[in-house]
């Protein structure tokens, strides 16, 4: 599903305006986005977490030609799925 058919299921569900539903869409991403920036945790109970972690440096090869790079330490945004999350992608 991408953003557009993701629009179209939450207004059909809703009842909202598609263009309602675009700005609460984009306004919850950006949210989400700029807690993660901050450091902070977002929780959304029942559905699952969006942390950030942090990779470590590594040194790996370029595959074409065998040389030597180094990958520097980097933080990467993780959603850990909740348990009612789980259970209903689980369940027949």
């Amino acid at each position: 599903m991408n953003k557009g058919e993701l629009v179209n299921a939450v207004a059909a569900r809703s009842g909202l305006p598609k263009g309602d539903v675009v700005r609460a869409i984009d306004s919850a991403v950006a949210v989400i986005t700029q807690a993660l920036k901050s450091g902070d945790e977002v929780k959304l109970v029942g559905f699952g977490s969006f942390v950030v972690s942090e990779r470590g440096a590594v040194e790996g090869r370029n595959p074409r030609t065998g040389e030597k790079v180094s990958v520097p330490a980097q933080k990467t945004p993780k959603f850990r799925a909740g348990a009612q999350l789980r259970s209903a992608v689980n369940s027949q």
